[in-house]
């Protein structure tokens, strides 16, 4: 069968464009052919689309399909697994439809918002409760907390038991959007003043958790606004992803952090079966309390779009875990 795709046209070195993406029409074959409903989109796909990619897997070429995380519904199958009409999820990425062997999809239990299954849920889960071992009594700093990640990490940090949750973000929208939407106790626009200023009004006693999804200036306001003995998992650094390896993740001062007794815990999430069940568990539960909210932006649009909306997350238009419905 013939379907569209995106395709990297070129790796790229410095800011991304639409010219490093392309739609190509390819066939597809296999044991179960999957139409997709639902791509998700993350900034971390921007460091798989680089030469010099600095992650554990290899990084995306000229002319293959780009994407990872997708949601569909199964329209033929030859195996016993799965059934036309069953719900799946695969790492297939920007296509219209994929193939393949049964055992690369998974099968959903249908929900209301599928959407769901794309979310950054057990990184978020995993860097907080642990990496970061949040429990009763922490006072909880999380950078770029409007992001995927960061507005899952807050909450988390709120359930398992933090006694304050303090966000960061880049715009008065945004800062509201964290307060009274997403329950975080307090944030703060890193535009409006000086961070480390913010942090000191905000957390008079010190952070004892800090999680980094941005790095730079944020990171070092964090470091002189922790309590001595302070976690900080380090998730990311958004702040400096346009630049090249060695400026997209900066080594952390390690000697100013054993300064202040602050334990850095850098990490990254594979999404381990253990790891997406932890959080699914967890997540079902809170939800079912109505301690927790589910934030996305879902942009309707055809495969066309995908890269358009890829563009302007980079640009921190939308708010939590962003994905495409492909109409």
């Amino acid at each position: 069968m013939l379907t569209r795709e995106i395709q990297l046209t070129a790796q790229i070195a410095g800011t991304p464009t639409l010219d490093h993406f392309t739609v190509a029409t390819t066939e597809v074959d296999g044991e179960v052919l999957v139409r997709t409903d639902q791509v998700g989109l993350a900034a971390t796909y921007l460091e798989l689309m680089r030469a010099d990619c600095t992650l554990p897997v290899p990084a995306w070429q000229p002319g293959q399909r780009v994407g990872v995380a997708a949601i569909g519904t199964v329209v033929r199958s030859d195996s016993p697994e799965l059934a036309v009409g069953d719900l799946v999820q695969s790492m297939t990425g920007w296509s219209e439809y994929s193939a393949g062997p049964a055992a690369q999809y998974t099968k959903l239990d249908p929900i209301a918002d599928p959407g769901y299954y794309l979310g950054q849920g057990p990184t978020a889960y995993y860097g907080m409760a642990d990496v970061a071992g949040v429990g009763e009594g922490d006072v909880v700093f999380v950078s770029g907390a409007a992001g995927g990640v960061g507005s899952l990490a807050g909450q988390i940090a709120k359930c398992l038991g933090a006694t304050r949750v303090i966000g960061s973000a880049g715009s008065p929208a945004k800062v509201d959007y964290l307060v009274n939407e997403l329950g975080y106790d307090a944030a703060f626009d890193y535009h409006d003043g000086s961070p480390v200023d913010r942090l000191r009004e905000l957390a008079p006693d010190g952070i004892s958790v800090f999680f980094d999804v941005v790095g730079g200036e944020q990171y070092q306001a964090a470091l002189q606004a922790a309590r001595p003995g302070a976690r900080f998992a380090l998730c990311g650094s958004l702040s400096s992803q346009l630049g090249d390896a060695a400026e997209r993740f900066p080594t952390p001062d390690h000697a100013a952090a054993r300064g202040r007794g602050v334990e850095l815990l850098p990490f990254s999430c594979y999404h381990t079966p253990d790891q997406i069940a932890a959080w699914r568990e967890h997540f079902s539960a809170w939800l079912g309390e109505g301690r927790f909210v589910y934030p996305q932006t879902v942009i309707k649009g055809e495969i066309d779009d995908v890269p358009q909306a890829f563009l302007s997350l980079l640009q921190g238009s939308y708010r939590g875990n962003v994905s495409v419905r492909l109409s």
